[in-house]
């Protein structure tokens, strides 16, 4: 196919340098990475900005743009160094794009004189055909869509994408279970917060449901390949973009994958072609692939829990002999080779590098020293191959290596950036505390505080017409392109029997109401944690935030100290460890599901998604006063039924109250 203005870019990871240059030498048109902070892969090993420089300059020679994900949530006293980074990497580095999830983010690139794209990550979770103006008016120029769209809503994204802005599509790599946007698993087992880049990966672990006494991956996903099926994306003059998920990801990957998508793009009708790039992508090392919901008519939950879909090639299996620790290998391995002993929350895990050929069916001991090293692997754990260093892309990165050197590395500079941050009032709101009940259905009985109700058919019917005007009505976390409408009807319906109060748990939302009169509160899943973010959403028409539940305490005073608008703050219920599109058929609804460490988790079905709940309620209850003395407002209460099968437990959780976000 002949390159024209609708061509889509290939856009490549990279964690290291020798990614950065496998991406070049496959001829990638853009190659996006991360820095050592702000970036939502912080376990990759990243960029400092003198690295990056040379790099993005080596690239420009190539004809390879660089993007820069700085695609976490902001915390309130990030600002400066946020704003500091990007007045640096603007001055050094000049990217074409900064990829940002933080409403806080797109202000501060154009304070710190950023002249590149700015691009909406999928955190930023803007799934639904009207948000995409919004998204324009903040400042976006591109929005990536979440990997759980098909090929129908993508088309649906693009009908509705304003001039200006356009689309990027994932089309190859690591599935999350939960929408993006609205993992919070992680973070609520212990503050390592997924809109940070620090997620543990908990969706990945073992475990166990009902009878079954063998644990099982009940929620790991298959990577996403759409191969040949990329093509009638070709057909969308939006979607300018075909990203390949991977910073993690080692050369040889990187490489392979961008051999794969260009020859797809580029030989769309052509049958060996289609070959040639499934090939390549055989041999990328991978986890199992599918092609997820990608095909409307024909979805597919891309979870299966007794087979394998570990990252890599599967080449072995651990014995013992003696004392000694080994296995025979199903594929040659040569030097600089990368193998993984057993899964990452196996004790003895470990990854090694291969310093001498092993033949097909040879013996490969494990190196061990016992108190040393940490525990030994077992027998039975299984060994992957999840690199290769193959003599051609050896050769192709070493010559980019030389080439590397004539571009300068600048010396480390400082940057005397001082954001403009927005005035609080500097006073306390004089309006009365407000204790808001959230329910699916309202309970029979007197309501201690405001009543508030999920938006949903169900709960306009039935309530009474007196209820209906000083009810509080929330939206959804996530709403999917089919559902646009459904919102918007029902958002009238509500209007016309005197709903006048409304939480939108998406910034996006607020589309909906455009030409519409109403009190619009930012919801929690809004995930808001700075004042530039409430700065953003005081200047789209909010009139106050609950702010993001994974804060701590610090963070919390912080916000409340110079207030921009009114705040409130989730102070019991169930907070949901994520939400999700897809449900593996092992795993039942409304039924304890165990860890290794007996945690319980269960899950319901709302609408199009399924809600993961831990099997214990959040509550800050004891820290109302100490709130309210703060300036905070709004104290909401998520009341969720609780299930017959699913035992009630005697603990609670104060969240990240306690702890430092990371």
């Amino acid at each position: 196919m002949s390159k024209n203005e609708y061509t889509p870019e290939i856009m490549a990871p990279a964690g290291d340098q020798s990614s950065y240059l496998a991406a070049v030498a496959a001829g990638a048109d853009v190659v996006y990475l991360g820095l050592k902070h702000f970036s939502a892969r912080m376990q990759a090993k990243n960029f400092s900005i003198s690295d990056l420089s040379a790099l993005a300059s080596l690239g420009r020679e190539h004809g390879t743009k660089t993007y820069v994900a700085m695609n976490t949530l902001v915390k309130p006293d990030d600002a400066q160094s946020a704003g500091r980074l990007i007045h640096r990497l603007a001055a050094t580095v000049k990217p074409e794009a900064l990829i940002v999830q933080d409403l806080a983010m797109l202000q501060l690139a154009r304070q710190a004189g950023f002249k590149g794209e700015l691009h909406l990550s999928t955190l930023a979770n803007v799934t639904h055909p009207s948000g995409l103006a919004t998204a324009k008016e903040l400042g976006a120029n591109r929005v990536v869509l979440p990997r759980e769209m098909n090929l129908d809503e993508i088309r649906e994204m693009a009908k509705a994408c304003p001039k200006g802005l356009d689309l990027e599509v994932f089309v190859h790599g690591a599935l999350c279970h939960c929408v993006s946007g609205r993992c919070y698993w992680s973070s609520y087992m212990g503050g390592k917060s997924g809109l940070r880049g620090r997620c543990v990966q908990p969706c990945r672990r073992l475990y166990k449901q009902g009878k079954d006494h063998d644990p099982k991956r009940l929620f790991s996903c298959m990577d996403l390949s759409l191969d040949v099926l990329t093509k009638p994306l070709l057909d969308i003059p939006q979607v300018s973009s075909w990203k390949i998920e991977g910073r993690k990801k080692g050369p040889h990957y990187v490489y392979y994958t961008v051999k794969a998508y260009k020859t797809l793009r580029d030989n769309p009708k052509d049958a060996q072609a289609k070959k040639m790039a499934e090939s390549l992508l055989e041999q990328a090392l991978g986890r199992p692939t599918s092609h997820s919901v990608f095909l409307p008519q024909r979805p597919f939950t891309p979870i299966r829990p007794l087979e394998e879909t570990s990252s890599g090639q599967l080449i072995g299996q651990i014995k013992k002999d003696g004392k000694s620790f080994y296995f025979s290998t199903r594929e040659e391995l040569l030097p600089g080779d990368l193998i993984r002993v057993g899964y990452e929350d196996q004790p003895g895990h470990r990854t090694l590098s291969i310093r001498r050929r092993i033949p097909k069916r040879g013996r490969f001991d494990i190196p061990f020293k016992k108190n040393l090293k940490g525990p030994a692997p077992r027998s039975g754990y299984k060994v992957f191959l999840v690199d290769r260093r193959e003599k051609e892309l050896s050769k192709l990165i070493k010559g980019l290596e030389k080439e590397l050197e004539k571009f300068e590395k600048p010396a480390p500079k400082e940057s005397n950036f001082e954001p403009k941050m927005p005035k609080g009032t500097g006073r306390r709101s004089k309006q009365r505390s407000v204790h808001m009940q959230v329910n699916r259905t309202l309970p029979k009985g007197r309501i201690q505080g405001s009543p508030a109700l999920w938006l949903e058919r169900s709960s306009l019917q039935g309530v009474s017409r007196q209820t209906i005007p000083r009810a509080i009505w929330w939206l959804p976390p996530v709403i999917w392109p089919g559902e646009d409408a459904k919102y918007r009807r029902l958002i009238k319906d509500a209007q016309r029997n005197g709903a006048a109060t409304f939480v939108l748990n998406s910034p996006w939302q607020i589309e909906y109401f455009k030409d519409r009169k109403a009190e619009l509160i930012a919801g929690p899943f809004c995930n808001i944690a700075n004042h530039l973010a409430l700065a953003a959403l005081k200047g789209l028409g909010f009139s106050s935030a609950i702010i993001s539940p994974e804060l701590p305490a610090e963070d919390v005073y912080a916000l409340a100290k110079k207030p921009i608008i009114p705040l409130g703050i989730v102070v019991k219920g169930l907070w949901p460890f994520g939400i999700s599109r897809i449900l593996a058929d092992e795993v039942k609804e409304e039924t304890p599901i165990k860890s290794p460490m007996h945690e319980v988790a269960w899950v319901r079905k709302h609408g199009q998604n399924y809600w993961i709940y831990p099997g214990w309620e959040m509550d800050l209850t004891s820290e109302i006063k100490h709130l309210e003395g703060a300036g905070i407002k709004t104290f909401v209460y998520l009341h969720e039924p609780w299930p017959r099968t699913v035992p009630r437990p005697r603990r609670t959780s104060t969240f990240n109250w306690k702890l430092k976000l990371l």
